[in-house]
């Protein structure tokens, strides 16, 4: 009986017997331009939505006193790199997988912080300041941070940081917001509904870069353990510290979570630029997965947060229906004042106000 002889697939470029050369396949490439696409077009979206949130007066504000942006300079370019140092000396990484934590934990802050902090009843006005601010000031940090941080590792001129990257993420970023705060400033009303509709999409955005990245990337995710674990406490740690830090010089509650946030969110897309641009597809296959294993877990610590918080709001407003009607009106009144002065119940830019006092805290 005969056997039928191979056949070549008719996409074969060149064919020696059984052994065909066939194309790449262009699926991911395509997949990859759609979804660059897409979330260009998304992300314009919910920050011209989480511009609608930001009043140019109290923008400024920040801007002149910035010691809530130099608080989260602190966080970002010195607490994120040295962890990130440290991550990677105690848990005796690689060098290229030292190298791409210490790359992930120099970036600025990511856009997503600016989407949480929405949720969280943050401060958007010094979210939003503190996000185009790291991003201005990564320029000069970064190169500086991988200098001082990966010499262990690996020469200073070995990394390439992608200066234009910084630059088109910086302008995605601070258009979109001056047309939204231009919306508040002329139609508070219609940017009241966008912003409904930006924070949607806000979370359909976070969804899809998770689930595509995933898909893209399926081939990179057997990795070391080791970074598996640094990419699961990292954000924590970021997160934590950040708070803690707020706290200590006598932040308010609410830009505490706004603090941590914007040290915690990390600019995963633009670390995986930088790893891209820097090192050869043999170092990539165990480094290149790290910048999605840490968003994903990023937004794992944050939609905890999320979840928290939203408990809390709850239970106080629980427990202050449960006391309604008992005791003095002057009681009830120094009670509310108590929880506004906890930093839970603020207006729409997160500033409590002292009623009795007419001042905001």
């Amino acid at each position: 009986m005969c056997t039928p002889e191979p056949t070549c697939p008719e996409n074969a470029t060149i064919c020696s017997g059984t052994s065909c050369l066939v194309p790449r396949d262009p699926f991911n490439d395509i997949l990859n331009v759609v979804m660059s696409t897409t979330l260009t077009i998304l992300l314009a979206l919910v920050m011209f939505s989480m511009g609608c949130t930001v009043e140019a007066r109290k923008l400024w504000v920040h801007i002149r006193r910035p010691w809530g942006i130099f608080i989260g300079f602190l966080c970002q370019f010195g607490i994120m790199p040295f962890t990130a140092f440290a991550l990677s000396l105690i848990f005796n990484v690689l060098p290229v997988q030292a190298i791409v934590i210490i790359v992930m934990g120099c970036c600025p802050g990511g856009s997503s912080s600016n989407v949480f902090c929405y949720w969280l009843d943050g401060d958007m006005d010094l979210s939003i300041s503190m996000t185009a601010c790291s991003s201005i000031l990564a320029l000069g940090m970064m190169p500086l941070c991988l200098f001082i941080y990966t010499s262990a590792w690996t020469s200073g001129d070995a990394i390439q940081i992608p200066y234009d990257s910084i630059g088109i993420t910086l302008v995605s970023l601070l258009v979109p917001v001056a047309l939204g705060i231009y919306t508040k400033h002329r139609w508070p009303n219609a940017a009241k509904k966008i912003l409904k509709v930006g924070s949607v999409v806000g979370i359909l955005l976070i969804v899809i870069i998770a689930v595509i990245g995933g898909v893209l990337y399926q081939s990179s995710w057997t990795i070391s353990p080791s970074l598996w674990i640094i990419g699961t406490i990292y954000p924590f740690i970021g997160f934590g510290l950040g708070f803690l830090l707020a706290r200590f010089v006598g932040q308010p509650w609410y830009r505490c979570r706004t603090i941590a946030l914007e040290t915690g969110m990390q600019n995963a897309q633009l670390a995986s630029t930088i790893t891209q641009l820097s090192f050869t597809p043999a170092e990539l296959e165990v480094m290149f997965a790290f910048p999605l294993i840490y968003s994903i877990f990023q937004l794992v610590v944050a939609v905890v947060a999320v979840g928290i918080h939203y408990l809390i709001k709850q239970c106080r407003q629980k427990k202050s229906a449960d006391e309604d009607g008992e005791g003095t009106v002057e009681d009830q009144n120094k009670q509310n004042h108590a929880l506004e002065n906890g930093g839970f119940h603020c207006d729409e830019n997160g500033n409590s106000e002292d009623k009795d006092k007419g001042t905001k805290l």
